[in-house]
């Protein structure tokens, strides 16, 4: 019950910092690490746990399934050189640094350390997506951190759960790497057959209440599945999105799809709001039970971390073109960005959500776990605070220009499917009548086939066929006679 009443509490509180994050132009991530603090320096607040288990697959199955669904495979491929550079070298450098500080200067056991630096090094998929989507940036720039966001959080769990692993298990980290090799491929397969079945068997819920239901049945299940089978969830659930968001597009109605986005975007904004309300209880209890300079110490260890995760991303940014391209050619290829654009990247590693289920998936009797959740919590409130909240400003002072092409691209989209409209014949011969609703209905279902064509052929780009859907769906809509949602099929 004290959860339930705290968490109705930060969501009225949360409701109205996202109002005044929309009038000062912060982005709602950062709003969010203020409530938790906020909450964490509350002395009357309750002290509430979860379990270790349930942490990753609650809060941060759906954040990924979210981002996932809004990436274009083909994009992904484009820019492979710089995933591998951000998703993989990124993360193995940043939780290596970590590693050294928290074995060096908190004498934790170098897998806790581990730990700790896999919990910390990845960028979280929906703080950079919140973050970013309205900045204006190059979107080739978007693209590639929206990408390094989803594949860094596989390369990061691969590894913590590894070096949690080594810890309960008592085995060597080396004795894991086979399974671990395994878990990249798996993850990949489960997610396409996943993917796949629920393509084929959308009809079978489509236009009732189920179809939402199942999406998350699905999205939870098949992370537990994966878990089960020791192959890596993420990969299973981003190739799961992104199998769907391809080939659901001839199967879902524009109802469902409406009503999927709404609760979807909904749902991950509630579940962010309860990470960091119960990441905000536990470092209260955690500071509680420290006495005069364990405080002290326990902080500046967190600020440590802190200062080594955005000093590394930012030095790694900068120099791994020049020190990558021997063994990835493609990275001499243009676009590089300029220096401005690469230190703005380098800028944008907000952690998030997965650094904070990471945390409180750690098992009671870790080592070191009430230092590494602190430490957790202190990253994730720099990055989000100082970074987000600069994010902006930093744009307008290293004078990069907003890019214009998505807009671009969805006029010209645009007056291709303002084409169709012409061809299609008015209800009357002499075109004075306007055309029926039956008519309109089928304009639409017109449009829409061109625009899919138009997706297949290349001739627009992912982003900008999500907002022409979605202005077909809205119409479909509009045109389509009202009739709530129901159970199941009549």
């Amino acid at each position: 019950m004290a959860l339930f009443e705290s968490l109705v509490l930060l969501l009225l509180i949360s409701c109205v910092l996202l109002h005044l994050a929309r009038r000062i132009g912060l982005p709602y991530p950062t709003m969010l690490a203020l409530a938790g603090a906020l909450v964490a320096a509350t002395p009357w607040a309750p002290v509430i746990a979860i379990d270790p288990h349930l942490a990753l697959v609650l809060f941060v199955a759906p954040a990924i399934l979210s981002a996932a669904y809004d990436i274009s495979p083909y994009e992904l491929r484009r820019h492979w050189a710089a995933l591998v550079a951000l998703a993989l070298f990124a993360v193995v450098l940043t939780t290596a640094a970590v590693a050294w500080i928290g074995w060096k200067v908190a004498g934790l056991p170098i897998a806790a350390a581990i730990a700790l630096g896999a919990i910390v090094a990845p960028p979280d998929a929906a703080a950079a997506q919140a973050v970013l989507n309205s900045q204006g940036l190059p979107r080739r720039t978007l693209t590639v951190l929206q990408g390094e966001s989803l594949f860094n959080d596989a390369v990061a769990l691969l590894i913590f759960a590894a070096a949690v692993g080594s810890v309960t298990s008592g085995d060597a980290l080396a004795d894991l790497a086979p399974s671990l090799a395994l878990a990249v491929p798996g993850g990949v397969v489960l997610g396409v057959i996943a993917g796949a079945a629920f393509v084929a068997l959308w009809p079978f819920w489509s236009g009732t209440l189920g179809s939402t239901l199942i999406e998350f049945v699905s999205t939870f299940g098949i992370w537990l599945i994966a878990e089960r089978l020791h192959v890596s969830p993420v990969l299973a659930v981003v190739a799961y999105a992104m199998w769907v968001a391809r080939f659901a597009h001839g199967r879902q109605t524009a109802g469902d799809r409406v009503h999927s986005f709404a609760v979807w975007d909904a749902t991950v904004f509630a579940l962010n709001v309860t990470a960091f309300l119960l990441m905000g209880l536990q470092t209260r209890s955690i500071l509680s039970q420290l006495q005069g300079a364990e405080v002290w110490n326990a902080l500046g260890f967190a600020a440590l971390v802190f200062v080594c995760v955005v000093v590394v991303r930012i030095a790694w940014v900068l120099s791994y073109r020049c020190l990558l391209s021997p063994v990835l050619p493609s990275l001499r290829q243009p676009p590089a960005g300029t220096v401005q654009t690469r230190l703005l990247v380098g800028w944008c590693g907000m952690r998030g959500i997965l650094t904070l289920a990471t945390a409180m998936s750690l098992p009671a009797q870790f080592p070191g776990r009430d230092l590494i959740v602190l430490s957790a919590f202190a990253v994730v409130l720099g990055t989000l605070i100082l970074q987000g909240a600069t994010i902006a400003p930093l744009i307008k002072w290293l004078g990069i220009p907003k890019d214009l092409s998505l807009d671009r691209d969805v006029r010209a989209a645009r007056s291709v499917l303002d084409a169709v409209a012409v061809d299609q014949p008015a209800e009357d011969a002499n075109f004075c009548l306007p055309r029926s609703r039956e008519a309109e209905r089928v304009l639409v279902a017109a449009q829409r086939r061109t625009l899919q064509s138009l997706l297949l052929e290349g001739r627009v780009p992912e982003d900008a066929f999500r907002i022409l859907q979605e202005e077909l769906d809205w119409r479909e809509l509009s045109l389509t006679p009202h009739r709530r949602r129901e159970i199941a099929e009549a």
